[in-house]
């Protein structure tokens, strides 16, 4: 086990594929997974192992593993990254597109987790780092209107991430819940593109589509860039990482103003923010 390996799900863009660029720089041999054949085919690097993979789809992570076990035999650091926001008003998200947001953003990655399981315990029964690496957000501890799904699926990661933390220690396996602020990405573009056709012109809420938008940019405004975020967030794993990692414009303060101001008074603030006073 010479060479440490890193498994990222969501590599086609933003944290995924500037983890990708950071774990290599650090020598690692990264399976960088997405869901496009040829997304990182800018990328040449004699240990990048592109692997397609759409994280909802047990076959495909079966193969996915299989592959990695056959390539490497173990399994260092597995980083569920993948992950959307389904935004807008709670109540007007149809049952499958909440049930989308849960699959893939709580469901996938335990399930990912289960299948590297095997692979993990190889490299940590050698004396290895072996590591699970969950990409929460700040949003899952503030909640904020109009990103409700979204927000509980960040909190469910992160309350799954404590057990596995506590589970997996006597196998010597790390659990590190990573909560981001705002990281420069696709996610407000790829958000917006969602809310196109989901506000009615009778929703209660159709008046308030600005204000909509404007959340589902939110994390798009003065954010911090992917690489730095990655270039510090590896160095971290390296180091014997804490059991959360908060890095990124907004990722202490936000969580603070939660911990200081009355739920009353915070909720007051983020209704007028989100024109709903």
């Amino acid at each position: 086990m010479t060479v440490k390996t890193v498994l990222i799900t969501g590599c086609s863009s933003g944290i995924g594929r500037a983890l990708t660029e950071a774990f290599l720089l650090r020598g690692y041999r990264v399976y960088a997974a997405v869901r496009t054949a040829g997304s990182l085919q800018d990328l040449q690097h004699a240990q990048l192992r592109e692997l397609v993979l759409d994280v909802n789809n047990p076959d495909a992570i079966t193969s996915a593993i299989a592959h990695i076990e056959a390539d490497s035999g173990y399994l260092n650091t597995l980083v569920n990254n993948a992950g959307f926001a389904a935004m807008g008003p709670v109540l007007e998200l149809d049952e499958q597109r909440l049930q989308q947001q849960f699959a893939t953003n709580v469901f996938a990655p335990v399930a990912l987790t289960r299948a590297c399981l095997s692979l993990l315990r190889q490299a940590a029964s050698a004396g290895q780092p072996a590591q699970v690496v969950n990409i929460g957000s700040i949003s899952g501890i503030t909640t904020t209107p109009f990103s409700g799904a979204y927000c509980a699926s960040k909190a469910a990661l992160h309350s799954l991430s404590d057990a596995l933390r506590m589970e997996l220690a006597p196998f010597n396996i790390q659990v590190i819940t990573v909560q981001p602020g705002a990281i420069e990405s696709k996610f407000g573009d790829n958000s917006l593109a969602s809310l196109s056709n989901l506000i009615a012109d009778d929703s209660l809420y159709a008046p308030l589509r600005p204000f909509i938008q404007a959340r589902a940019m939110a994390s798009q405004q003065n954010p911090t860039p992917a690489q730095a975020f990655a270039e510090i967030l590896v160095q971290r794993l390296d180091t014997n990482p804490a059991a959360v990692l908060r890095i990124g414009n907004g990722s202490r303060v936000l969580p603070l103003l939660k911990w200081l101001l009355p739920t009353r008074l915070l909720d007051r603030i983020l209704r007028k923010r989100f024109g709903l006073l």
